[in-house]
């Protein structure tokens, strides 16, 4: 007789902590599973060559580099750079391959392949939380 409810009782707290995780972790997966809607849309916006979209994002100023040419432009001139680069590269997709943030601040970045008309291209897109937004303060395309 004294073991059948130390048994139940056994099962009781296996049950309980089970219970337990499963209600203090499920919530954090749909947390990071959802990413951050502000760089999912950026990665969206560069897949399809939205630069109305992408340029939303933009900080006041950004550096772009494409191929090499590495330059800090004002928000509307950069918004002409990868405007006149989509020209010539027409995007067909955008996969990303990492993600991350920095330990320091809100930085976080994002590193993916786009696919274009005229080949393939590394993507670095590098954003500052701001709370209210994210802004691109780096935007990288190197040739593949």
């Amino acid at each position: 007789m004294t073991d059948k409810p130390l048994h139940l009782s056994l099962h009781k707290q296996i049950a309980m902590k089970n219970m337990l995780f499963i209600l203090l972790f499920v919530p954090f997966l749909s947390w990071a599973d959802q990413g951050n809607p502000g760089l999912e849309a950026i990665k969206r916006a560069i897949g399809a060559g939205d630069v109305a979209s992408l340029s939303n994002y933009f900080a006041d100023n950004v550096e772009v580099s494409i191929a090499g040419t590495e330059k800090v432009y004002p928000k509307a001139k950069a918004g002409d750079v990868v405007k006149a680069f989509f020209n010539t590269n027409k995007p067909s997709g955008f996969k990303q391959v990492h993600q991350g943030a920095s330990r320091e601040s809100s930085d976080q970045y994002c590193i993916g392949n786009l696919s274009t008309t005229a080949g393939n291209y590394r993507v670095y897109i590098y954003v500052k939380d701001t709370g209210d937004a994210v802004k691109i303060q780096e935007l990288r395309f190197d040739k593949e």
